[in-house]
């Protein structure tokens, strides 16, 4: 008798390291369920397999308290019993940069082959969404096959959970999805009525999917110890379904199934971001939007700005400290787990977040001035007064810099190398006691105050290197007056910008000729969701900063002007007021403008004072343009999506686990173009965006959204059950001061014609200063070798491909340097010329591992495809 399907029972546990609970409490009870997973798997030949969840932050977990058992584990990795990795952490794949899930993988499958093989599975069972872009990453690390839950539905492409995947690029992986998650098979009764009850439904579902009738019962949940009567149960299942054949196995085996059905299979491309079928949480990109600025500051300065300099400094001849760069990846990346950037935890477990987050920025923060320090101390005339600045992007850039110098002393000269006098702008003084300089100087009994100058620059810096300017105390410095006193606009080469009564913005792009009116319009309405999800009131009021009566002050300095715009807005307190139409809650607002003098950018942050709850709070950018799509940026590659979802007509009829409403995520950048004119919206972590209007497309960002409950049921966004607990999270109203950064850019052309993400990329990586003095609290011995007092290691235009990481390899001195194409539609270049002399150029994986020799005498690459990337390993003579 033929078998309807085939039943591979494979036993696994998913485990959420925080979620409700937190790491610790988990810790305990992992402790506890290894040890009888290791018994298991040692004593019964018959119990073959073990999945440990993809991620080898549980082991790392368990070793902090169990080291003596390493041993065992490594022999059951070994032997193909104990199944570990891919990752080290359950990412998630929306929020978090390129950079950051290749990371995951990176140190995933190194600390994997200390034991054994990792799983050469893209096993992600809970994530909310799969990026588009993880078919390249997947096969950056040689890995073809790919299991997950969420995001899928026939509109995709196939109704089918077997398929081909590819990312914009080509590659490809096999494709398992799990239609009805991961845990069917938890705590599997052993009578015929219980067993029926569960399974008769999920069968039905399961076969009727499935190309090869190959059907996975994954035989786990979160937290779940292991089944201990599992083949009792399979006993019985055999029993009462003899036509159906019942294995314990691993996911491997279903894949060579699948596999060898392959030209069966339907080919898919894109993102999978559909709640039809299983709750993706799309608008869980704004929740305690607190800790998502939080890690894209933190995620944007180590890729940015100290690998790229750590690299910049092992090149002259320091260490490149692998260990403490190691550190602080992995305290971000368990925050990267699906529960934790998406922050829908209790508030204790988000303190541990925000603690972890901390601590690597902290990190961070002293190693960039520890290598900025390394650099100066050893350039000649090194006992000089120094101001030396650092441009980590790979083209020359004339930026307006506002910094600091200190000394002793009232007055100072900036010359450059040539002896120059460099001028500048004096935007504040003050006296400092000199214990905060070195509290040695105090404790000689020198109690002479040092100065501190902040100051306003423009200079041009070289590509991917540092230029010194030398500080003369004492001496009469060439100073600088503001240019435009007291005028009521800010306005350069390129914009007029005026502040209208409300406080919102009337732009004028003197190069396109296009106006931008009402720009920076705050739109405040309920939030009657969960720490999951949006979802408004079913009794909404909306309103808008525009009946407000705004304060504006213009402040004009030499190469720079800003508009500081101040109001407050009346809201409702709570969701009871707002029913009622009353307003006793506010919002404080303040909005800093910033139009430097050469550039096209228009830099803002907005500093928030909330004081009301459960509500949502955008800022909104009109444009003239109408158009039916907007493009943002994904991982190493952008993607182009509607602005309306033709599904939001009927989608309770259809039955969807929640609304397709269009609110998408983006890295850092998202644009709205019509024919050849464009704007940009760079942002910092207010990753979440909107696009309105029936004809004009207005940019909607979301700036905080405050809720009470982890786990709220019946939204009107998504009907039915709760998801996660129903647990109060008073945090998550986001009461207090919330501060957050975005740019405007307009463009003509295409966006990788007119280097969009470069120009995102530039305003994320400031440049970066270092004033050197004689004194400093921490001494340090010269090195044995002189720094040269300007440097640059290689350029790439300002256009075309992106530089998506500057690094030294792991376990070889060699230099990793990534490009990838941003563009969604066309091929571009890849050009990099080499300041210094180049001995050996391998192009490799994401892993590192080499793939080619390349001619180190080529400086072009030829054509990248869309949303590829390139890695090159150099030998740097």
């Amino acid at each position: 008798m033929k078998a309807v399907s085939r039943v591979h029972i494979t036993p696994h546990m998913h485990w959420d390291r925080e979620w409700y609970f937190t790491t610790e409490a988990s810790r305990i009870l992992l402790v506890n369920n290894m040890e009888e997973i290791l018994t298991r798997l040692e004593q019964d030949t018959d119990y073959k397999y073990y999945v440990l969840d993809g991620q080898t932050a549980v082991l790392e977990d368990y070793f902090a308290i169990k080291p003596e058992n390493t041993h065992r584990v490594q022999r059951l990795v070994q032997t193909g019993k104990l199944i570990i990795g891919p990752w080290y952490t359950q990412t998630d794949t929306t929020i978090v940069s390129g950079e950051s899930i290749v990371r995951n993988l990176l140190y995933g499958m190194r600390d994997c082959l200390t034991f054994g093989e990792p799983m050469k599975i893209g096993y992600l069972p809970d994530s909310f969404g799969m990026s588009g872009q993880l078919p390249h990453i997947y096969n950056g690390f040689g890995i073809t096959r790919t299991m997950f839950w969420r995001g899928c539905s026939e509109r995709h492409g196939t109704d089918k959970t077997e398929f081909l995947w590819q990312s914009s690029d080509g590659s490809e992986v096999v494709a398992q999805v799990l239609p009805l998650g991961y845990a069917i098979g938890k705590y599997l009764p052993e009578d015929e009525s219980g067993l029926r009850k569960r399974l008769d439904s999920y069968f039905e579902v399961l076969e009727k999917a499935s190309v090869t009738k190959e059907i996975l019962l994954p035989n786990g949940h979160d937290q779940m110890p292991l089944q201990q009567n599992i083949f009792a149960v399979m006993d019985k299942l055999r029993e009462i379904y003899p036509k159906r054949k019942f294995v314990m196995s691993r996911f491997e085996a279903v894949f060579e199934h699948i596999e060898n059905r392959r030209e069966q299979l339907a080919t898919l491309k894109g993102e999978f971001i559909d709640g039809k079928y299983m709750r993706v949480h799309r608008t869980i990109g704004s929740t305690r939007m607190d800790i998502k600025l939080l890690h894209a500051r933190i995620e944007n300065k180590i890729v940015n700005i100290l690998e790229p300099l750590a690299t910049l400094a092992w090149t002259l001849g320091f260490e490149y400290h692998h260990g403490l760069l190691e550190k602080m990846w992995k305290e971000i990346l368990k925050n990267h787990a699906h529960d934790s950037i998406g922050c829908c935890c209790s508030d204790k477990v988000h303190r541990e977040i925000i603690a972890r987050f901390e601590l690597a920025e902290d990190m961070a923060d002293n190693l960039i001035r520890f290598y900025l320090r390394k650099i100066t101390d050893n350039m000649p005339l090194s006992d000089s007064d120094k101001l030396v600045l650092f441009n980590l992007m790979p083209w020359p850039r004339e930026e307006v810099i506002n910094t600091t110098i200190r000394l002793r002393g009232h007055q100072f000269c900036l010359r450059d190398d040539r002896g120059n006098p460099v001028p500048f702008f004096v935007r504040g003084v003050r006296e400092i006691d000199p214990g905060l300089i070195d509290r040695q100087i105090v404790h000689y009994g020198n109690y002479e105050p040092f100065m501190e100058f902040d100051i306003q620059i423009q200079q041009i810096v070289p590509s991917m290197g540092y230029r010194t300017l030398y500080v003369t105390q004492g001496e009469a410095g060439n100073h600088v007056a503001p240019e435009t006193p007291g005028a009521e606009v800010l306005e350069n080469a390129f914009w007029q910008i005026a502040v209208n009564d409300d406080g919102t913005l009337r732009l004028y792009d003197k190069d396109s000729g296009i106006c931008y009116d009402r720009v920076l319009v705050l739109e405040e309405g309920s939030d009657d969701g969960d720490e999951y999800d949006y979802s408004p009131a079913r009794e909404e009021w909306r309103l808008t900063s525009s009946s407000v009566k705004a304060e504006c002050v213009m402040t004009h300095e030499a190469w720079q002007s800003r508009a500081r715009i101040r109001y407050q807005m009346d809201v409702p307190l709570n969701l009871t007021e707002r029913r009622a139409r009353q307003r006793s809650g506010r919002v404080g607002v303040e909005i800093t403008v910033i139009l430097s003098h050469n550039s096209r950018r228009i830099d803002i942050e907005v500093l928030l004072d909330n004081q009301a709850d459960d509500h949502r709070l955008r800022v909104l950018i009109p444009t003239p343009f109408v158009t039916d799509t907007v493009l943002a940026d994904t991982q190493f590659g952008t993607v182009s999506r509607p602005v309306w979802d033709p599904a939001l007509a009927n989608w309770r009829e259809e039955g969807w686990k929640e609304a397709p409403i269009p609110v998408w995520n983006m890295l850092n950048y998202a644009t709205l173009q019509e024919g050849r004119n464009g704007l940009a919206v760079f942002t910092e972590g207010l990753r979440e965006f909107e696009v309105l209007g029936d004809r004009e497309k207005t940019f909607a960002i979301t700036l905080l959204r405050g809720v009470g409950l982890l786990g709220k049921e019946d939204l009107l966004l998504r009907p039915g059950r709760p998801s996660g607990i129903k647990m109060a999270v008073p945090d998550a109203q986001l009461r207090g001061r919330l501060h957050g950064r975005l740019s405007l850019f307009s463009y003509t052309g295409t966006p990788v014609n007119a280097g969009i993400a470069q120009q995102a990329r530039a305003w994320l990586t400031p440049v970066q200063c270092y004033n050197k003095i004689p004194w400093d609290a921490m001494k340090l011995n010269k090195a044995g070798f002189m720094t040269p007092d300007h440097y640059s290691l290689f350029t790439m235009p300002p256009v075309g491909c992106q530089l998506s990481t500057l690094k030294k390899a792991e376990g070889r001195n060699e230099l990793i340097l990534r490009l990838f194409n941003p563009s969604d539609s066309e091929p571009c270049d890849a050009t990099v010329a080499f300041g210094s002399a180049v001995q050996s150029c391998t192009e490799t994986r994401l892993d590192e591992q080499p793939l080619k020799s390349v001619d180190e005498k080529r400086s072009d690459f030829g054509p990248v495809l869309p949303g590829q990337t390139r890695t090159f390993s150099y030998k740097i003579v």
